[in-house]
């Protein structure tokens, strides 16, 4: 139910190639509108951060325009604004940040630069309710793989691993580079994964059983790319399907065993998941299976509120506001290093 005394907050996205502009009032949701770039960076292959920075700046006032429209409220309704502060490209952030600050600054409300890692994990709230505490994240994504354990997404959050090198992500886009499937590679492995047999090749589990929470998907990545390069030179050719099956087989094995082991040696029996990777089907089934098997309870977003978005940046906002916390200076700056323990600047 919407309680008109909650209050209404905007968030704003834009840490990477995607301007999202959400609008929350406690945990409902209102409006979340998304302006990709995706298709002018897919003939480089990967995200080029001066052309995200320009289609940040064409797409934000249009894009807060909709999302106003589609919550069927004005931006004098605004209680309160949110943006991501950082992590993430540091000119795709100054564009956010500049914005949200004008917002503020011209109708005289307060302002919260917030964590984007952070915001991954509260989205969940606007979908399944408050966040258990503690419960432990796994945020999956292009450019971080972490666990954390959160006690208090409005203010305690604490890094246990992350990756030593590729993202998941990361790994994902550069394998469907490998094998000539496009940008973003995410989205097409998994859909091509489904025609495959996991089990066909026995890629490399970087850091498995090492004792840490850290992850590792550089070797991986280079295993795949030498095995393809292996049979195109035998002149035998690549069954596609069943390396992307075996590649993301891999990725899930590693990321849901880490995730589970955390659980178990913190005495946490709430898992939730989230980040782009979060969207991948396999990703989602195995997770489901090993928290049944381990009696954890699993929340993960829906598919579009695991990929980045304006909701998380206004749930975050909205939890900030909640909790009572004072909000950021106008000179709050974009931090590209952002530490996930910096919930708020």
């Amino acid at each position: 139910m919407i309680r008109d005394s909650e209050p209404l907050v905007l968030g704003i996205e834009t840490s990477c190639d995607e301007t999202g502009v959400g609008i929350v009032r406690g945990h409902t949701l209102l409006a979340d509108t998304i302006a990709s770039s995706v298709e002018q960076h897919a003939r480089f292959g990967g995200v080029v951060p001066e052309v995200a920075s320009r289609a940040h700046l064409e797409a934000m006032t249009p894009t807060v325009e909709r999302a106003l429209a589609d919550a069927g409220v004005s931006l004098t309704d605004v209680d309160a604004f949110a943006v991501t502060a950082g992590p993430g490209l540091p000119g795709a952030l100054m564009v956010g940040v500049a914005a949200a600050k004008a917002y503020a600054l011209s109708l005289g409300k307060p302002l919260y630069g917030v964590n984007h890692l952070a915001a991954h994990v509260c989205v969940d709230q606007l979908e399944h309710g408050p966040l258990p505490k503690p419960c432990v994240a796994l945020l999956v994504s292009g450019g971080h793989s972490s666990l954390l354990l959160v006690p208090d997404v409005a203010g305690d959050v604490r890094p246990l691993g992350s990756t030593v090198d590729d993202a998941a992500g990361e790994a994902f886009d550069k394998v469907a580079r490998v094998l000539d499937l496009g940008f973003p590679g995410g989205p097409v492995i998994d859909r091509m994964a489904r025609e495959g047999d996991p089990a066909a090749i026995a890629f490399p589990r970087g850091k498995y059983s090492d004792g840490t929470y850290d992850f590792s998907f550089s070797g991986l990545k280079t295993a795949v790319a030498r095995w393809v390069e292996a049979r195109e030179r035998a002149g035998e050719p690549v069954p596609v399907a069943d390396v992307a099956a075996s590649f993301q087989e891999a990725v899930v094995d590693v990321l849901t065993q880490k995730a589970l082991a955390v659980c178990k040696d913190n005495g946490v029996r709430d898992l939730l998941i989230g980040g782009g990777v979060a969207a991948n089907s396999r990703l989602r089934a195995l997770a489901a299976e090993r928290c049944e098997r381990a009696g954890v309870r699993l929340r993960v977003p829906r598919p579009k509120l695991c990929t980045d978005n304006g909701a998380m940046v206004a749930a975050l906002g909205a939890e900030l506001v909640a909790s009572g916390l004072a909000p950021s200076d106008l000179e709050v700056p974009a931090d590209s290093s952002l530490p996930v323990e910096a919930v708020t600047l």
